[in-house]
C-alpha cells in the first residue's frame, strides 16, 4: 500500500543526517524516484520533491512526499524556465545550500515510441529531448551555486537512465535516443562540476513495474524477457534501485563520478538469450 501523509518513513539510520536534497518525478509508490527517496529519508535526508502537475499524479505523488516530512512538495514543469525558478528560489530561501539532487524525469508521446524511430516527428522529438535530457543539464546549472553557497565544495547529481541509450529495445525508440544524450550529459557534466566537487553520475535500472515503464509498448513482454535472460534470472527490486541510488548520493561514493552504473540483475552483460 502507498504510505500517505499519516505513514511516516522509520528512521533507520544516520548516514544522510543533515543533507538536503531535490527529488524530482515522483509519480507514485512504484516511482524509482520514490525508492531512492525513501532511502533517503530513512537515512535521515530532508528532502524537497517535485511532481507532473497533472491531478492524478498529484493525488497519488503528495501524500507519499508529505511522509518524509517535506518542506517542500510542489508541482514543476521543467519545460517551464519561470516554474523552475519559482522552485531553487524556494530551495535557495529556506535552505540556502544543497547537497544532492536526483533527476528521475522522462517524457515522448506514447504514440510515438511505437513503429519505426526512422518516423519520430520533429516537435516530439525535440520535446523528447528537452524533457528526458537537457532538463538534467538545467537542474545541474540551477543545482551548482546552491551545491557551493556554504564555501564547502561538495554534492551528488543523479539521474535515471535505461539500457535503450546502448541497444535497441523494440518500442523505445526516441526514448533511447534520449537516454543516450542523457547519459551523454552525465559524462560531460562530471568533468565540468568536479572542480567542485560535484559528483555527477546515472543509475541505469531493469524494467520495472513502474508508471513511467507502462507508458512503453511490449512492457509486459520486456519485463518477462529480462526476468528469464538476466544473470540472476529475476529484475530488480525498488527497493534494490533505492538502496543503489542511496549510494550514488551518499558519501559512501564519494570518489564516482561520470559513471553509468546498473542496476539490472546482470542482464546488460548477457549476450545471448536462454534458448529454451
Amino acid at each position: 500500500m502507498p504510505q500517505g501523509a499519516a505513514d511516516r518513513i522509520e528512521r533507520t539510520g544516520d548516514l544522510m543526517a543533515g543533507r538536503r536534497g531535490l527529488v524530482m518525478g515522483v509519480a507514485n509508490e512504484r516511482s524509482l524516484a520514490w525508492g531512492i527517496a525513501r532511502a533517503a529519508a530513512a537515512q535521515g535526508a530532508e528532502i524537497a520533491f517535485t511532481y507532473q502537475d497533472i491531478e492524478a499524479i498529484a493525488r497519488r505523488a503528495a501524500p507519499l512526499c508529505e511522509s518524509t516530512g517535506s518542506p517542500i512538495v510542489m508541482p514543476a514543469d521543467v519545460a517551464d524556465p519561470a516554474a523552475m525558478d519559482a522552485l531553487f528560489d524556494r530551495i535557495g530561501s529556506l535552505w540556502g545550500g544543497l547537497d544532492f539532487a536526483v533527476h528521475s524525469l522522462a517524457f515522448s508521446d506514447r504514440q510515438e515510441l511505437a513503429g519505426r524511430y526512422i518516423d519520430t516527428s520533429r516537435d516530439n522529438f525535440r520535446q523528447t529531448l528537452e524533457i528526458s535530457a537537457f532538463s538534467f543539464t538545467d537542474l545541474a546549472r540551477r543545482a551548482e551555486p546552491l551545491m557551493t553557497a556554504n564555501g564547502e565544495a561538495g554534492g551528488a547529481l543523479l539521474t535515471l537512465t535505461f539500457d535503450g541509450s546502448n541497444r535497441v529495445f523494440r518500442s523505445y525508440n526516441v526514448m533511447g535516443v534520449a537516454k543516450a544524450a542523457l547519459e551523454a550529459s552525465v559524462r560531460y557534466l562530471a568533468n565540468d562540476l568536479g572542480g567542485a566537487g560535484i559528483r555527477v553520475n546515472a543509475l541505469s535500472a531493469g524494467p520495472m513495474r513502474t508508471l513511467a515503464g507502462a507508458g512503453v509498448g511490449d512492457a509486459r513482454y520486456l519485463y518477462q524477457w529480462v526476468e528469464r535472460n538476466a544473470a540472476l534470472r529475476r529484475n530488480p527490486t525498488l527497493e534494490e534501485v533505492g538502496n543503489t541510488g542511496l549510494y550514488l548520493i551518499s558519501p559512501l561514493s564519494a570518489g564516482v563520478s561520470g559513471e553509468v552504473h546498473h542496476v539490472d540483475c546482470g542482464y546488460n552483460v548477457i549476450g545471448m538469450g536462454v534458448v529454451d
